[in-house]
C-alpha cells in the first residue's frame, strides 16, 4: 500500500511497519525463499504497490498465478484473517483490482511479442544457440556482413538464407572478415533448426515491441504487465535470453534521469537462477553492466529465486532491497545455502537471522529495504501484507476476453513479414541461378557445335579416305587389266591372227 507520507508500506511485524522508499525503489532487490514459501505473493504484493505508486510494472508469470491481479481479491480465507488481525483495513487496505496487460510470446494468453533477430545481436543468439567461442564468432560476422550489405535479419528465415548466401560464398568474404569454416555454418543452422522446434520462431518478427507500450498508467495506478511463462518456461534458455534481451533493450532505449522520486518501471525477474546457469563470461559481464547501469534511467530489477547464491556476487551486492522467505537446512548444503543468506543482511541484535530463516512461516519473511539515504536497513521478521487482487490464477474466459479488447492485442496480434534478407538473398541466389543457366546453356550449345563440327570434319576426312581407296582401286583395276592383256589376251590374239594367215 502507498501510504499518505509517501512510503510504500509492504509488511508488518509485531513492532512496526515495513516500508520500502520509492526513491530507493530503482535500486534493485532480491525476493528469495524455497518452493511454496510464498515468493510468488510477495512478487503480486510488491507489483500491486509499485501500481499504486503509479509505477508501471513488468513481470514473468512462470505458474500462473499472477494473472489473478486483475480481479478483486479476498477470495481466501487466510488473507482476510490477517487482515483483520493486523486492522489493515485501518491502514487503508482495501480489495481491488488493479489494471493489467497481458502479454505472451507465442500470441496464446497474452498480445504477442516481437523483436528482430538483429535486435536480439549476436551475444544473446549465441547462448539461445548454445555455441562456442568459435561459431560464436562466425555468427558475429554474420551480423557484420548483413549490416555492411544492408541486409535486415528480421526473423529466422533470414538469418537462414543469409547463412546459405555466406556459406556458399565464403571465400569471397574471408579476406575481409576472417575464416568461415563450414562446420560453424552448419552447427548455426541445426541450432536454429531446433530453436524453431522449441517455437521460438513466434518470437523473431514484426511488429517488434514498442518499449513505450510497457510504461503505461491507468489513472494514477501503473499498469501491471504479465508475461505467460508457463509455456515458455519448457525452454529456460529461450526464456531466459529473452527476459535479458528485454532487459538489455529497456537498458539501451530509455534515457538518464538520474534518481528520480520513484521509478520509471519495475521489472521483475522469475526463476533468476536460469538466467546464470552456465552462462558464458560476456554474458555475465552484459548482465553485470546493465543491473549496474539501468537505475540511473529509473528502472528496478528485481531477482526471484531459491537463495542469494543463485545469483554471482558481482550482481549481488547491487541489489539493495532484499526479502527472504524460509529455507530448510536438512542437509549441510542447505545449512551453507542458510548460512549465506544470513550473511547478505545487516544484522538485527534482536533474533538471530541464521535461525530465523529456517523458522519462517509461509507468508512470513525477513526483509530489508533501503532507508532514504540509501542504506540497508536492519533486517525485519515480518508478514509480507496480502494481496489486494485475487490470490491465484484469473478464470480463463475472464483473461481471454481482457486480452482480445486490448488495443496492443490487436496492433500486435497480427505477425508483418516485409521484404528483407531473405527475399533479397532469394532473389539474388535466382539470380545465380539463371546466370548459371545461361552459361550452362551456351555451353552445352558450343558443345553441340563442335561436335557438328568434328562429325563434319570427321565425315570430309570420311570422303578423303574414300576417294582415296576408289582411286587406289581403280589404279589397280587398271594395272590388272593391262596384265591381263599384255598376258592373256594378246598371245591368245596373235595366235588366232597366226592360224588366220595359215589358211590363207
Amino acid at each position: 500500500m502507498f501510504d499518505n507520507e509517501k512510503r510504500a508500506f509492504v509488511a508488518i511485524s509485531s513492532e512496526k511497519e515495513v516500508c520500502l522508499v520509492p526513491k530507493m525503489a530503482n535500486r534493485h532487490g532480491l525476493i528469495t525463499g524455497a518452493t511454496g514459501t510464498g515468493k510468488t505473493v510477495t512478487l503480486q504484493t510488491l507489483a500491486e504497490t509499485f501500481s499504486e505508486m503509479g509505477v508501471p510494472v513488468f513481470a514473468s508469470d512462470v505458474k500462473g498465478d499472477l494473472s489473478g491481479v486483475a480481479a478483486v481479491g479476498g477470495n481466501k480465507e487466510s488473507v482476510t484473517q490477517r487482515v483483520e488481525s493486523y486492522k489493515l483495513a485501518d491502514k487503508g487496505f482495501r480489495f481491488q483490482a488493479f489494471p493489467v496487460q497481458f502479454w505472451d510470446v507465442f500470441g496464446e494468453q497474452g498480445a504477442p511479442i516481437r523483436a528482430t533477430v538483429a535486435d536480439m545481436g549476436p551475444l544473446l543468439l549465441s547462448r539461445l544457440l548454445s555455441l562456442n567461442d568459435t561459431q560464436s564468432a562466425v555468427l558475429t560476422i554474420i551480423f557484420k556482413i548483413a549490416k555492411d550489405e544492408s541486409l535486415e535479419i528480421i526473423d529466422l528465415k533470414d538469418l537462414q538464407k543469409l547463412l546459405e548466401y555466406v556459406g556458399n560464398n565464403a571465400n569471397r568474404y574471408t579476406t575481409g572478415y576472417g575464416n568461415i569454416s563450414t562446420a560453424s555454418i552448419g552447427a548455426i543452422q541445426r541450432g536454429l533448426i531446433a530453436l524453431e522446434h522449441d517455437g521460438a520462431d513466434s518470437f523473431f518478427g514484426e511488429p517488434n515491441l514498442n518499449i513505450d507500450d510497457l510504461i503505461q498508467t491507468v489513472g494514477e495506478k501503473g499498469v501491471i504487465n504479465v508475461l505467460a511463462s508457463d509455456k515458455l518456461m519448457n525452454s529456460p534458455r529461450v526464456y531466459t535470453t529473452f527476459l535479458m534481451w528485454l532487459m538489455t533493450k529497456l537498458f539501451e532505449v530509455m534515457p538518464e534521469v538520474g534518481d528520480p522520486d520513484k521509478p520509471k518501471l519495475v521489472f521483475f525477474f522469475d526463476e533468476a537462477h536460469l538466467l546464470f546457469t552456465d552462462a558464458p563470461k560476456a554474458l555475465l559481464e552484459k548482465i553485470e553492466q546493465v543491473v549496474r547501469l539501468i537505475r540511473s534511467k529509473g528502472i528496478g530489477i528485481y531477482f526471484i529465486s531459491q537463495t542469494p547464491a543463485d545469483i554471482p556476487d558481482s550482481v549481488l551486492g547491487q541489489l539493495g532491497n532484499r526479502v527472504q522467505h524460509a529455507l530448510r537446512a536438512y542437509t549441510p548444503k542447505d545449512q551453507k545455502a542458510v548460512k549465506v543468506a544470513a550473511q547478505t543482511f545487516r544484522a538485527n541484535p534482536k533474533f538471530d537471522t541464521e535461525q530465523a530463516i529456517s523458522d519462517l512461516g509461509t507468508g512470513e519473511a525477513l526483509v530489508s529495504f533501503l532507508d532514504e539515504k540509501g542504506r540497508p536497513n536492519m533486517v525485519e521478521r515480518a508478514y509480507i501484507l496480502p494481496p489486494e487482487s485475487q490470490i491465484g490464477p484469473l478464470d480463463v474466459a475472464a483473461r481471454t476476453q481482457m486480452t482480445q479488447s486490448s488495443l496492443l492485442y490487436r496492433h500486435y496480434a497480427q505477425a508483418v513479414d516485409r521484404e528483407s534478407a531473405y527475399e533479397i538473398l532469394t532473389e539474388r541466389l535466382q539470380g545465380v541461378l539463371s546466370e548459371k543457366e545461361q552459361a550452362a546453356q551456351a555451353k552445352e550449345q558450343a558443345a553441340q557445335a563442335k561436335a557438328q563440327a568434328q562429325a563434319q570434319k570427321e565425315a570430309e576426312r570420311a570422303q578423303r579416305e574414300q576417294a582415296k581407296i576408289d582411286q587406289k582401286n581403280a589404279a589397280e583395276n587398271k594395272r590388272f587389266w593391262s596384265k591381263m592383256a599384255t598376258t592373256v589376251v594378246a598371245p591368245i590374239a596373235k595366235q588366232l591372227l597366226n592360224a588366220f594367215l595359215k589358211k590363207k
